[in-house]
């Protein structure tokens, strides 16, 4: 499509046009959904300045993470409350989408 033009006549045209763009050495990128995660190691990131608007190219493969719907944290605070095994509330909570205040309610 381009033929054999150089590449510094394209960054030259991309100047032009108030567009620059810059290689970033990242080592990992995660983008959160709102059931998963996306993690991309070692990604191929450009950021690109188009006119002053800052937008971000990532290449690379990923791998998807299931996203927990609470934390180590939230079971201890369970625990406290109703008395219940770390296994029990887990259980509950997973069973239950997460509902920490359904699982001190109940388990109580």
């Amino acid at each position: 499509m381009l033929g054999k033009i150089n590449p510094k006549q394209i960054e030259g045209m991309m100047k032009k046009m108030g567009i620059a763009q810059v290689s970033l050495d990242v080592k990992r990128v995660i983008i959160e959904l709102e059931d998963k995660n996306l993690v991309f190691d070692e990604p191929d990131v450009l950021k690109v300045n188009m006119q002053g608007q800052e937008t971000f190219q990532i290449t690379g493969q990923y791998n998807e993470e299931t996203k927990e719907m609470f934390t180590e944290e939230d079971v201890k605070m369970v625990m406290q409350k109703t008395g219940k095994s770390k296994e029990k509330i887990t259980q509950f909570l997973k069973e239950n989408n997460g509902d920490i205040a359904l699982a001190i309610i109940e388990l109580k």
